[in-house]
């Protein structure tokens, strides 16, 4: 199917072919640093392909794990609605792909990575799968790929977009290939109207845009090893015990003074911090152990002790369970899961330190309840929704954290799935059956 190709976009595909030995050269150097493997790299170059199903297939591309785990629970949700469809998901790290492995793909769907964006590679991928539907999850857009799929006729969406107004700045500088681009959508399930506004500017259709927030809500429960969860279940006993997840520097600490003041009424209780960079473990720890120096708490009674112990220790050092320890870093990659099964509630990181705040349905879908800090602009229209509905609640300072910490030991809720029904997930689900039909 020929297309007209405005004078951007065919710039840019005549530079991106040009590129394709850079693109060669750069995946051997991640090989070499073992960011890449030598299945990866011939998926990513389109050299290799996973069998593809026979009948219809719907394409989701995704390069973040929190995004991709979204588009695995939309494709969950649309899967009994039609029996017919099969299903690929692809991403660009190998994190995410692990994530989908490990948290369960959705029925009729399988994952593989994303061609790089060479005409060459992106033809190679769209010839092999030939999807009916291609949905793009957030702003992770490749021209040389979408330009394959308009080319083709094949319907795209986007889905859980969301660009702020600094990001629209620095993609700028691209704005004739989005415009020569963005038209292609068939519909943009927008986050926000802020994002409706700025995609606006960039060429994409208004009148095909709708704000349907984010679609995050949707993601699968976090795995975990049942024989890791019932060893920890049994050696923890009654003992009282929070989280602080995915946090950043300067969190540690605050946390770290709330669990002071909890320590002082309950001796035993037990901080389990998962730093959002696992390789800060050691950082954290000495964090710890530092404190444990300057709030010495009580002393005497078979557990109490300092607020985190002279020894606090390290997830990924294979350490022994805590017993009197006041605090247990874990630092691994793929077990929050198991630290949300565990905490009956947790400080979600991010939002105490200028980050904008880490996604706050991974504990709510494990019946962990959700604290958090001011600053959580990254899913404002998702905390706002949720502390009115009493599923989170914001917290500013170390006094603060431990009174809501302790409210939630004072009154332990049912632990199931705490997602809030929306509405508007349907209506997305609706728009992209009609696209199919």
């Amino acid at each position: 199917m020929k297309t007209h190709r405005p004078l951007a976009l065919r710039a840019y595909l005549l530079l991106a072919h040009a590129l394709a030995p850079v693109w060669r050269w750069g995946l051997q150097r991640r090989l070499q640093r073992g960011k890449e493997t030598e299945a990866s790299i011939q998926q990513k170059l389109g050299l290799q392909q996973a069998t593809r199903p026979a009948g219809p297939l719907v394409w989701g591309h995704a390069v973040g794990v929190g995004e991709s785990m979204a588009l695995a629970g939309l494709f969950a949700r649309l899967a009994p609605l039609r029996p017919e469809l099969n299903f690929l998901i692809t991403t660009t790290a190998r994190t995410s792909g692990d994530a989908l492995r490990r948290n369960g793909l959705p029925p009729r769907c399988q994952h593989q990575f994303a061609p790089v964006d060479t005409p060459d590679a992106t033809a190679r991928f769209l010839d092999h799968w030939q999807p009916t539907l291609a949905v793009w999850c957030e702003m992770d857009l490749w021209p040389a790929l979408m330009a394959g799929t308009d080319a083709r006729g094949m319907a795209r969406v986007l889905v859980n977009a969301r660009l702020s107004a600094a990001s629209l700045a620095k993609r700028r500088w691209g704005r004739w290939v989005y415009q020569a681009l963005m038209p292609g959508f068939r519909h943009i399930f927008a986050q926000n109207v802020e994002t409706v506004d700025a995609l606006a500017s960039l060429g994409a259709v208004r009148a095909r845009m709708s704000v349907t927030g984010t679609i995050k809500s949707l993601s699968p429960a976090l795995a975990c090893n049942a024989d890791t969860l019932h060893t920890w279940e049994q050696a923890l006993g009654q003992r009282p015990l929070w989280l602080l997840a995915s946090s950043h520097p300067g969190e540690e600490a605050l946390a770290l003074q709330a669990h002071a003041r909890l320590r002082q009424h309950w001796p035993e209780a037990l901080l389990i911090i998962a730093p959002r960079v696992p390789t800060r473990g050691a950082e954290v720890q000495a964090l710890c152990n530092a404190a444990s120096a300057t709030n010495p708490g009580a002393d005497t009674g078979p557990n109490r002790g300092p607020v985190s112990g002279p020894n606090t220790s390290l997830r990924s050092a294979n350490a022994p369970l805590p017993t009197a320890a006041g605090v247990y870093v874990a630092d691994t990659v793929g077990e929050m899961g198991l630290w949300y099964r565990l905490a009956p509630v947790a400080l979600v990181g991010g939002s105490i330190a200028q980050v904008g705040g880490h996604n706050p349905y991974e504990p709510l879908a494990l019946g962990c309840a959700v604290l958090h800090g001011p600053n959580v602009w990254n899913f404002a229209e998702a905390y706002q929704t949720l502390d009115a509905l009493g599923l989170s609640e914001p917290v500013t300072d170390a006094q603060q954290i431990a009174q809501a910490v302790a409210s939630a030991w004072a009154s332990p809720a049912t632990r199931q799935d705490r997602r809030p029904t929306d509405a508007q997930v349907d209506t997305m689900l609706l728009h992209l059956q009609a696209l199919l039909d």
